[in-house]
């Protein structure tokens, strides 16, 4: 397909990662520093069966090529036959179209799969009128949205650059909020606990001292982390989902995958009594922020889950210098360990314009909903030292 916007660009649209190549990827996505939108966990996904059509994830990336072939941007892009692992949520969305006649999926969907991480999504090579091909590919995916037919594109969770391109390309701006622990320059952990009110302080000592004992906690990185820590991860992994979700979305082989190509970036956290695993908690490392993922126990441990997901990420974050701790979506109880509200967005595009006008009246609606709610929720609940 052809762009439109500038002839000197044309978009291509691939059904796997693999056809695109790691190099012309990377060329486009290793800068942003960004973990999840990086070609080896792309391609984990769609490698392990993780990411697949039976799934309801069929692939249709898009690369933005030049006259000579050369890729300029990407964009990870799938064609949705649900709204599961998105973590923004518009069943009553689909809900709302289907009871009018209409039929909302499948839908496209611009996204990293099952990770609810603020990130770049519109993927420019540096040096190639990087604003340019921003706009080309957000053009580009809603002119695959009509080409294709479907009732609605949704990119989730973009950074401020990809959603200003999104705002110019007509998409509707959508907020919602994830807890994120900052980094104000901590020489160690008690630093951090330092700034927090006296009775936060004791409770999180407490919850520390209580989770540890009789635990040895390791954080492993690297070459450290062997097949058998992974064995047992995604034991956690499942044992936790199907409590959950009732289907966990990542296979064996996902993990498999990313601790063959990944695993300097990854930091697992894993809790072992007499020296069996009972509990992990999974991380990936950015440039400046420590991602945490998946977590899980075989044994329920007061406070485990904490000092697992929370503690020690805090912890490992200062000990890299990393600015901040993203711990995932929802979770209003990281707010008294230090997380606070951050704002996240979405951008949407619907093709029935009727919709599109009732969609858009319930987002003017909804955002200054979320705007108070994260204001009281600072002002209310923040354990920090006024």
């Amino acid at each position: 397909m052809t762009d439109g916007s500038d002839p000197q660009f044309s978009l291509h649209v691939h059904g796997a990662i693999r056809e695109i190549g790691r190099e012309a990827w990377e060329a486009c996505a290793a800068h942003t520093g960004d973990p999840f939108v990086g070609y080896d966990f792309l391609e984990a996904c769609e490698a392990s069966g993780s990411v697949a059509p039976e799934a309801g994830w069929a692939p249709r990336h898009l690369a933005l090529k030049a006259d000579d072939g050369a890729v300029l941007g990407v964009m990870p892009l799938y064609l949705k036959g649900h709204s599961q692992g998105e973590y923004v949520f518009d069943h009553s969305w689909a809900d709302a179209l289907e009871r009018a006649g209409g039929r909302y999926y499948p839908k496209l969907l611009g996204a990293v799969p099952f990770t609810p991480v603020t990130g770049p999504r519109l993927l420019a090579r540096p040096g190639a009128g990087e604003a340019a091909v921003r706009q080309a590919l957000a053009h580009g995916a809603v002119a695959l949205a009509e080409q294709m037919g479907v009732s609605s594109l949704h990119v989730t969770f973009p950074d401020a650059t990809d959603a200003a391109a999104m705002d110019e390309a007509g998409y509707l701006a959508r907020r919602d909020m994830q807890f994120v622990w900052e980094n104000r320059g901590y020489a160690d952990f008690d630093a951090f606990l330092a700034t927090l009110s006296q009775n936060r302080r004791k409770a999180i000592r407490r919850e520390r001292r209580d989770a540890q004992a009789g635990l040895d906690i390791r954080v492993l990185t690297g070459g450290e982390i062997e097949p058998a820590h992974w064995d047992a991860f995604f034991d956690f992994y499942m044992d936790t989902g199907s409590r959950k979700w009732g289907r966990p979305y990542l296979t064996r082989a996902f993990f498999d995958r990313i601790g063959e190509t990944m695993a300097d970036r990854i930091a697992l956290v894993m809790a072992f009594r007499d020296g069996r695993p009972i509990a992990g908690a999974l991380n990936f490392i950015g440039r400046d922020a420590l991602y945490g993922r998946q977590w899980g126990a075989l044994e329920d441990v007061p406070f485990l889950h904490f000092e697992l997901c929370y503690y020690q990420a805090i912890e490992l974050a200062i000990a890299l210098g990393l600015g901040r701790v993203e711990a995932g979506a929802q979770g209003q109880h990281k707010i008294a360990r230090g997380y606070l509200p951050t704002e996240v967005r979405s951008a949407h595009w619907i093709a029935n314009e009727s919709f599109r006008d009732a969609v858009a009246g319930f987002l003017s609606e909804e955002r200054p909903a979320v705007e108070a709610e994260m204001a009281a929720m600072t002002r209310e609940l923040s354990p920090y030292r006024r």
